[in-house]
C-alpha cells in the first residue's frame, strides 16, 4: 500500500471503511474477480478491517472514561485526552 494510499486509509470515517469493506466482501463472494485481483482487494480489506477495528477501540476508550460511582451511576468523566 502507498503512502497516498495509507494516509486516505487513516482518513477514513467508521462508515466509509465499513461501506467499502462491505462492497469488498460482495465481489469476493461473488467469485466473479480475478485471482491477483482477488488478492489486492482482500488486502484492502484486511486494512479496512484494521482502521474499523482502531476505530472501534477508540470508541471503547473514550466510553470507558466515564466515572462511575459505587452505585454504578455516572459521576462524572475523566479527560479523553491525557
Amino acid at each position: 500500500m502507498s503512502d497516498t494510499d495509507q494516509t486516505a486509509l487513516n482518513e477514513m470515517t467508521f462508515e466509509a471503511a465499513m461501506a467499502e469493506l462491505e462492497r469488498i466482501v460482495d465481489r469476493l463472494e461473488r467469485g466473479d474477480v480475478a485471482l491477483e485481483d482477488s488478492i489486492a482487494i482482500y488486502e484492502r480489506g484486511e486494512a479496512l478491517k484494521s482502521r474499523c477495528e482502531a476505530l472501534l477501540k477508540a470508541a471503547e476508550e473514550r466510553v470507558e472514561a466515564i466515572r462511575l460511582s459505587v452505585k454504578g451511576e455516572p459521576a462524572g468523566t475523566e479527560p479523553l485526552d491525557p
